[in-house]
Formats: C-alpha cells, sequence, structure tokens
C-alpha cells in the first residue's frame, strides 16, 4: 500500500471516529442512554467503519449496497468477523445504522440515507415456557398451605393457573374486583381494559380459604385493598412474587430454566388448548387485543404433541 493511499484511510477513519462521537454524545444528551448502550453502539458503528476502510470507503460514503453485502457477510458462516452473527445481532446492528444515519442527513452529512429499504432480519418468535401438568400439579402443591405463607402461595398459584392472569394482574388485583358470589374476576388488562375471567371451583375454593384464615392473620388487622398482602401488612411486588415461584419451584424438583415470573399463566393457555380449548375464547381470557399473540400458544402445544409421538411412538 502506497503512502497515498494509507494517508486516505487514516483520514477516512479519523473522519468516521469524529461522526461516531458526536453521535454518540447526541444520543447521551438527548436519550440519556446507558453506558452498555453506548458503547454497544459504538462496537457496531466502528466495525462497519474498519470494513469499509478496507474497501475504500467510509460512513458517510457508504452506499446501500455496500451495506446490504456487509450485513449479508456477517449473517454467512465464516462472514466478517469469522463467524456468522445471529438474525438479532444483525437486527441489533440495523437499529444502531438507522439511528446514526438518520442523525446524518439531518445534520446534512449524507445526501441519502443508505439504511432505506434494508429489511430487517426476520427473529425466530420465541415460544412461551410451559410445564407439563404433573410439573404444573406438583409447583401448586409446593407452599405449605398449613402456614400463612404457604396458605397464600397456594391460593396465588391456583388462582392465577385457573385464570392465566399477568402477574401485573395478579398482584394489582384489589378485594373489589373479585366477585366469589359469581366465582367471577373483574380483571384490568393493558391499556386500561377491563374483562371478566372465571375463577373455577378449586381456584375459588382456595381463594375462599385464603380470605377466612391466611389474609387476616397477615395483615394484623391493617385494612388494604390488595387482595394478596406479604408478613409486612403491604402488598405484594412482582419481585416478591417471582422469588416466590423460584423458591416453590426448587422445592416441586422443577428446572429454573423452565420457569418464568408468566409461567403458570403460560400453561392456563398451553394446557386448554391441548384440552380442545377455542383460539377466541382464549385470545378473551387471556386479554390479548390481537388473535396473532394467542397463536403462540398453538405452537407449543404443536412442539409438546411432537415431544410425546417421538418418546412413546414406536417410530418416532
Amino acid at each position: 500500500m502506497d503512502d497515498m493511499s494509507q494517508a486516505t484511510i487514516n483520514a477516512t477513519g479519523s473522519a468516521d471516529r469524529a461522526a461516531i462521537d458526536a453521535f454518540l454524545e447526541r444520543a447521551w444528551s438527548e436519550q440519556g442512554l446507558a453506558d452498555n448502550t453506548l458503547a454497544s453502539y459504538r462496537r457496531d458503528l466502528e466495525g462497519l467503519s474498519r470494513w469499509l476502510a478496507a474497501h475504500a470507503s467510509s460512513l458517510d460514503t457508504c452506499s446501500r449496497e455496500a451495506l446490504h453485502r456487509y450485513l449479508a457477510g456477517r449473517s454467512a458462516h465464516g462472514g466478517v468477523s469469522g463467524k456468522g452473527y445471529s438474525a438479532r445481532s444483525n437486527a441489533r446492528l440495523l437499529s444502531t445504522l438507522r439511528h446514526f444515519y438518520r442523525l446524518r442527513l439531518r445534520q446534512g452529512a449524507i445526501a441519502e440515507d443508505p439504511t432505506l429499504l434494508l429489511d430487517a432480519p426476520k427473529l425466530p418468535r420465541p415460544l412461551p415456557k410451559a410445564l407439563s401438568e404433573a410439573q404444573v400439579e406438583a409447583l401448586i402443591r409446593a407452599p405449605d398451605a398449613d402456614t400463612p405463607l404457604g396458605l397464600r402461595d397456594r391460593a396465588m398459584f391456583e388462582l392465577i393457573y385457573a385464570t392465566g392472569l399477568r402477574v401485573s394482574e395478579l398482584i394489582g388485583l384489589r378485594t373489589e374486583q373479585v366477585n366469589l358470589r359469581q366465582g367471577v374476576l373483574r380483571v384490568t388488562g393493558k391499556g386500561g381494559k377491563e374483562r371478566l375471567v372465571p375463577l373455577g371451583e378449586e381456584a375459588q375454593d382456595w381463594l375462599e380459604r385464603y380470605y377466612a384464615q391466611s389474609r387476616p392473620a397477615l395483615l394484623q388487622g391493617r385494612s388494604i385493598d390488595a387482595v394478596f398482602v406479604t408478613n409486612r401488612r403491604a402488598g405484594m411486588s412482582r419481585q416478591m412474587f417471582w422469588i416466590t415461584v423460584k423458591r416453590h419451584a426448587l422445592t416441586a424438583g422443577i428446572d429454573a430454566r423452565r420457569i418464568s415470573p408468566h409461567v403458570l399463566r403460560h400453561c392456563f393457555a398451553t394446557h386448554l388448548l391441548n384440552h380442545g380449548a377455542d383460539l377466541r375464547a382464549l385470545q378473551m381470557l387471556l386479554g390479548h387485543s390481537s388473535l396473532s399473540t394467542t397463536q403462540i400458544y398453538t405452537l407449543v402445544a404443536r412442539e409438546g404433541l411432537k415431544r410425546l409421538h417421538e418418546k412413546h411412538h414406536p417410530r418416532g
């Protein structure tokens, strides 16, 4: 490489570094982004800058075609960095570049945004984690119902598995939303939308026992609206519920990797479908605004049937 070519590369690299620094400074001052996010932006932009410099280009002169080649090279096995990058990694990179080039366009540094018309990689939709019916039974029975806290935990588990409530809906449940005479809950979900959810006999029985025995013992005379309370005479928090689930899952011998805060909601949906529930009815029970959100559970149920077939069928 001659001295003029090296000088051009050095000048390009210097211009790119200045552009990256200016972008990160603006992102920090306007959006208050975390240090880890800013460091991720820098890595993404510097990686593209190095690739462009090797192809006699820079961030401000990058074409849509060059950007497409860069992304394609990252996706391929043995790509830009000697390994294939995941679709999620490339989607995050493209998001970074779109932020960067929108700013450069507003600043007049470029005439056209090279990220326009570039499609983000299709990300695989993660399937909700669901336990088997036997595992759910073990988890629900794990609390010691002879103690106030154990009875509370059993009532919570029975209720969320019977109704499919979100964790936020469970811990946000107020006494006026529970109608034990009719056996229904009036739940306020996302977007402030209300729905009526049937309790089921088992969950109703445990909730009545909790109201009669456990809740008064935990509150010790204090009056609050929250249905589920702690021994500190306050409403349950999301974090406390998650800790409670994990503790009882350990007792039930359930792999921690199979547990999530919404595990019993996911089990409610999956097991209902396994037993022939209608998808539209399930959508209403879960409080989904779109049927496509509910349809993810059909994939979970299908995967469970495939595993069952592989395990038990002689030619599986």
